[in-house]
C-alpha cells in the first residue's frame, strides 16, 4: 500500500457536485492498493498513520499525532499511485489492484484506522470522479509505502 498524507486545515470531497465529506484539521490521506497487499500491510500502515508525529506543539516543532490534536481524516483511493511513467509518456497502472481485490481491502483499511485513532475516518466512494479539495498546512505532505518498512 502506498499513501501520500498531508496535513489539512481542511479538506473535502465532492462527488457529482455533492459534497461527501468534509474535515477540519486533520489529515488527507490518498490511497493507493497493489495486488500484493495484505492485512499485515493494512495494520502497519494504520498504526504508523495514526501515531505519525507531523502537528506542532506549542513549541512549534512537530511533536503532535493526528490522535493527539483530536483531529479527522479522509480517505481517498488513488489508484494512480501506482502509476508507472517508465516507458512512454502515458502513465501504466497494471501494479494497481483491480476493484474486486482492491475495494475491500480499502473498506478495511478505512475501519482499520477508525478502530486504531479513535477519531472520525471519512471517505471519498472508491471508482469514482471525485473533487478533493483541501488548505495544505505547512505544507506537509508524507509519503508511506508498506512496503518500505526498513
Amino acid at each position: 500500500m502506498r499513501t501520500v498524507i498531508q496535513r489539512v486545515s481542511e479538506a473535502s470531497v465532492t462527488i457529482e457536485g455533492v459534497e461527501k465529506s468534509r474535515i477540519g484539521w486533520g489529515l488527507l490521506i490518498l490511497l493507493g492498493i497493489e495486488h500484493e497487499d495484505n492485512e499485515e500491510d493494512i495494520q502497519w500502515l494504520c498504526k504508523k498513520i495514526a501515531a505519525l508525529r507531523i502537528f506542532s506543539d506549542e513549541a512549534g516543532l512537530m511533536n503532535l499525532s493526528v490522535q493527539d490534536i483530536r483531529g479527522s481524516m479522509i480517505v481517498v483511493s488513488q489508484f494512480t499511485l501506482y502509476g508507472s511513467t517508465k516507458k512512454g509518456n502515458r502513465p501504466s497502472f497494471i501494479r494497481s489492484a483491480k476493484p474486486d481485490f482492491a475495494i475491500p481491502l480499502y473498506e478495511q483499511f478505512v475501519e482499520t484506522l477508525r478502530t486504531e485513532s479513535e477519531l472520525p475516518v471519512l471517505t471519498g466512494e472508491f471508482g469514482a470522479d471525485m473533487k478533493v479539495a483541501l488548505l495544505n498546512d505547512g505544507p506537509v505532505t508524507i509519503l508511506i509505502d508498506s512496503k518500505n518498512r526498513e
